[in-house]
């Protein structure tokens, strides 16, 4: 069926036109929810508040142009006294591109990036294979332990990119119609996704819940959060392992793994490099979680591969420029608006205004954790966070850390859609698996995931 004129001109202009409709709502929603009493750095957060987040459900733009922008409108509307009566200083918003989170995420990038260019990474996924023998089961529970143990250092969309290519000739070899692939495949995404709660800078909501902690006079070091993060990530990886065995490895036949030589086109150069980077990374853990030994900051460690990597050529101009700076740029635009909420005491007002409600705090916390699971299946987890984490915090203000530590992990347990999750993505885009596919996932992490979280969250803290 032809497409009509309105389709065809939506299509070719989708992004303009989401733009301007959600500037208009925005406007109009701002218009109305805006109360006498506000003042005018209250009604421009509220207004910028509301405009992101349909900009971020809408992709009209890119995530981290919304991140530049809420910088930008920040510094603007409430550090100048042509759009303000009460200029604010704007170097708690602009600094934010030099907190320590930004560090941290920073360091892990360049380990990720080296490990990834000296192909360590492939050689963690052929050594794995080679463990788990001809068992299917344990061929899935290895490819997802390595998966999880990865995505805690690795972006978890690299991680799963990298799986999923090394997996994709076994997948071929079993066929499309296979129970055992296709429980290969569904275990990567769940794996590279819960593994990612395990480290401070295993992904992008984690960093955003620090931030706002740090904000907050709360200090959260790498090893801290790893006794928040680590036994979810290990629990709920199981769990899934354990359900995939169940439902689709009920009899299944031994695989046959083809054994890769993966010393092949390894040079003495490359060999030197390599044992740089695997001592750069002992060296960089060892640091961060000795912490509280000897008390070096998680973001200042973050410096040792940031510094011996690129002295020692292993990392080049073109590998730092390929590296995730939208991603730093969305979460310091993500840091400005908590604090641009927080500083107008705009988050305060409605924060009141919801903690009037009767209901217990462990029921508030549920509630925020499936909240955060919802909304980042359809909108950026990270974003999601942004949102939440401020407002949760100004609700229970007797439990910042509890609402810092389960929205953040929460923001991760979104696996719903094949757009809910970068490693959603990447393995439904093989074409080997279907939507509904991923749903098992989706339920399985999605419903169990945000009440584990609070569970282990207040047993903890």
């Amino acid at each position: 069926m032809k497409p009509s004129a309105f389709q065809t001109f939506y299509s070719s202009n989708k992004n303009t036109i989401n733009f301007v409709l959600s500037l208009v709502i925005a406007l109009i929603v701002t218009l109305l929810v805006k109360e006498h009493s506000f003042t005018q750095a209250q009604n421009d957060v509220l207004f910028l508040l509301v405009f992101s987040v349909l900009l971020w459900l809408t992709e009209a733009v890119s995530p981290f142009s919304v991140g530049l922008f809420i910088i930008t409108f920040l510094v603007y509307s409430l550090g100048f006294d042509v759009f303000t009566d009460t200029p604010q200083d704007i170097s708690v918003f602009a600094n934010t591109f030099s907190s320590s989170v930004i560090w941290l995420l920073l360091g892990g990038f360049f380990l990720a990036s080296a490990m990834t260019k000296t192909k360590l990474d492939e050689d963690l996924i052929h050594l794995t294979l080679k463990i788990c023998g001809s068992n299917p089961k344990w061929i899935l529970f290895g490819l997802m332990t390595v998966t999880m143990v990865a995505s805690m250092l690795i972006s978890n969309t690299a991680t799963t990119a990298m799986v999923v290519a090394s997996l994709i000739p076994l997948i071929n070899k079993l066929g499309k119609e296979s129970k055992t692939g296709k429980a290969l495949l569904l275990g990567i995404p769940i794996a590279a996704t819960t593994g990612g709660m395990g480290t401070l800078i295993g992904t992008p909501p984690n960093a955003i819940a620090v931030g706002a902690l740090n904000n907050a006079g709360i200090a959260m070091e790498f090893v801290d959060w790893l006794k928040f993060g680590m036994p979810i990530a290990i629990l709920l990886t199981f769990i899934s392992w354990w359900v995939l065995v169940k439902l689709f490895m009920k009899v299944v036949e031994p695989i046959s793994i083809e054994e890769k030589n993966t010393s092949k086109g390894v040079d003495a150069t490359m060999k030197t490099q390599r044992n740089i980077v695997i001592g750069v990374l002992i060296v960089t853990l060892i640091m961060w979680l000795s912490t509280p030994l000897h008390g070096i900051r998680a973001a200042a460690v973050s410096a040792i591969p940031l510094v011996v990597l690129t002295l020692t050529g292993i990392l080049k101009g073109a590998d730092i420029r390929a590296m995730g700076w939208d991603t730093l740029l969305l979460v310091a635009g993500g840091l400005a608006l908590g604090i641009g909420l927080q500083e107008t005491g705009l988050l305060n007002i409605y924060a009141e205004r919801i903690a009037s409600i009767e209901v217990s705090d462990t029921i508030f916390l549920l509630i925020l954790a499936y909240a955060t699971m919802i909304f980042s299946n359809i909108m950026s987890n990270t974003a999601t966070s942004t949102v939440l984490i401020p407002l949760g915090m100004a609700i229970l203000p007797n439990m910042q850390l509890e609402v810092a530590m389960i929205i953040g992990l929460s923001a991760s347990t979104a696996l719903f859609l094949p757009v809910s999750t970068p490693p959603n993505a990447i393995v439904y885009s093989t074409g080997l698996i279907e939507q509904k596919d991923l749903r098992l996932g989706g339920a399985l992490i999605g419903l169990i995931g945000p009440a584990l979280i609070v569970l282990w969250v207040l047993l903890i803290s």
